[in-house]
């Protein structure tokens, strides 16, 4: 099950990780906004198309008379917290990782103690994404649900709350959170101390990661061929996309491209330094994953639809790949929906400069493709400091599984070939790794190779272009953002 920011969806995999076809169901919702930045969904509703979706491949699967499944394994959108009351309630929705509500928090809490240090320990910067920020917010905005929470968690622990009666959460959910030091495999005491709550408001560190497999009776008599197997908490979706496109080691970047971004690695590594400007969670206790993540990606793709005179869909396409990189004149930073890697300003908002009466809307539209490729430019110069160039750099998500035109301007960007990773939904696909890993069905993800599909080179006319359009879009952050 995968419990993505804007559907739930139910998959069904065998035991060579392959998505076998005419099972799953995909319920799509949608999050709730505020003008003051709020971004949230309500608990009880989410968890009901969690349900819902569980019960459709539930019938699915006894129609076809197939084999029980062996285990269910959980993926669900990182960064997210709800307060639980006493009586297994919530007292607030879902704060979601796009929240910004708590940028002021999080300015506060960086004043209290030092960004840099605790960074160093939580791979988690003070910033409105993280749950540091959020819960001072909360703390002051909703005193009476604050007081009135018992336990802090993640959607993940709270479904589980309510089909098992237990909220556990994952290693790798809790080390997305800002609450984790990620080199001791432990809460990190100095920003628990910082903030308004106890320890022991979150899941105990002996709890983490333990299968349920004893079903409520409600749920046990709705879904009798996942009783008695190992339900696995959930896991945060960035991990899973890695390893579910075959990342799976600190020489395969992974490049996700959905309505956001991230780049990513993942390292087995016992101890990792901790990049300025990247952050760093886990995927388990034994391997780390660190990279950056942009909160504009296929976003700025969809807001240029809504917003522009574009050529019809089908014609979009050919048009941006018949365009010459850089000959619109623009400079563009892409920041609709703030900043995250690896400036962090989640205040900043976008520019295009440049722009004349006779630019025209698919020149917009290229120029600020581009300029996500530039932004993802800034997070790979990062990670190769810190793991050298990769031997590979593969892509995964709908926006460039679709856009050979954007993809070809990533690779180009990068001055790096780029590898389209095919598997239609690779983050379900390492949730189901992982659980097969703990079943002792495989001995590692690395023995079940991702399908691949076109290699994008570079071309290197085109790669001296975007670090002449680099340098100015570096030059335009610096003067909107950087100088006094």
């Amino acid at each position: 099950m995968d419990a993505g920011t804007s559907s739930v969806r139910t998959l069904l995999f065998d035991g060579a990780g392959r998505e076998l076809d005419g099972f799953g169901a995909q319920i799509p919702y949608q999050v709730v906004t505020t003008a003051d930045g709020g971004v949230e969904v309500d608990a009880d509703e989410l968890s009901g198309l969690a349900v819902r979706s569980l019960s459709e491949i539930h019938a699915q699967i006894r129609a076809a008379g197939g084999p029980r499944p062996a285990a269910v394994a959980f993926d669900a959108f990182w960064h997210n917290v709800l307060g639980v009351g006493a009586d297994g309630r919530p007292t607030t929705p879902v704060i979601h990782l796009f929240d910004t509500r708590s940028a002021g928090a999080a300015r506060t809490l960086a004043e209290r103690i030092g960004n840099r240090e605790q960074h160093a320990r939580t791979g988690c910067v003070l910033h409105a994404s993280y749950l540091p920020a959020k819960l001072l917010w909360l703390s002051e905005a909703n005193p009476a649900a604050f007081r009135a929470t018992r336990r802090w968690m993640s959607f993940g622990e709270y479904f589980f709350l309510k089909l098992f009666g237990n909220a556990v959460a994952s290693t790798s959910m809790v080390s997305g959170s800002g609450l984790w030091d990620q080199n001791r495999n432990d809460y990190d005491d100095a920003i628990l101390g910082a903030l308004p709550v106890e320890r022991t408001q979150f899941c105990d560190t002996a709890a983490l990661d333990a299968p349920q497999a004893d079903l409520r009776a409600e749920y046990a008599a709705m879904w009798p061929e996942f009783r008695a197997i190992p339900w696995y908490p959930a896991l945060g979706d960035g991990a899973c996309n890695n390893i579910g496109s075959g990342c799976v080691a600190p020489d395969r970047f992974a490049l996700m491209v959905g309505t956001s971004g991230a780049m990513r690695a993942v390292s087995d590594a016992e101890r990792i330094t901790i990049p300025e400007g990247l952050w760093c969670y886990r995927v388990d206790r034994r391997r780390f994953v660190l990279g950056g993540a942009l909160s504009n990606g296929g976003g700025v793709f969809a807001w240029m639809e809504r917003n522009l005179a574009l050529p019809p869909a089908s014609e979009i396409e050919d048009a941006l790949a018949a365009m010459e990189p850089g000959a619109h004149g623009l400079t563009v930073l892409p920041l609709f929906a703030g900043e995250r890697s690896p400036g962090w300003r989640a205040a900043a908002r976008a520019a295009i400069t440049g722009l004349s009466a006779h630019t025209s809307a698919i020149e917009i539209l290229r120029a600020s493709l581009e300029s996500v490729a530039l932004r993802f430019r800034n997070i790979y110069d990062i990670m190769e400091r810190q793991f050298g160039a990769p031997a590979e750099v593969i892509a995964s998500g709908g926006a460039l599984l679709h856009s050979p035109a954007w993809t070809q301007m990533m690779a180009d960007a990068l001055g790096r070939p780029v590898t389209l990773c095919i598997e239609k939904e690779a983050t379900g696909r390492g949730a189901a790794l992982l659980a097969m890993e703990r079943l002792g069905a495989i001995s590692s993800a690395r023995d079940v190779a991702a399908r691949m599909g076109a290699v994008f080179e570079p071309v290197a006319a085109h790669h001296e272009i975007y670090e002449r359009e680099l340098a100015a879009q570096r030059r335009l952050y610096a003067k909107l953002f950087e100088e006094v």
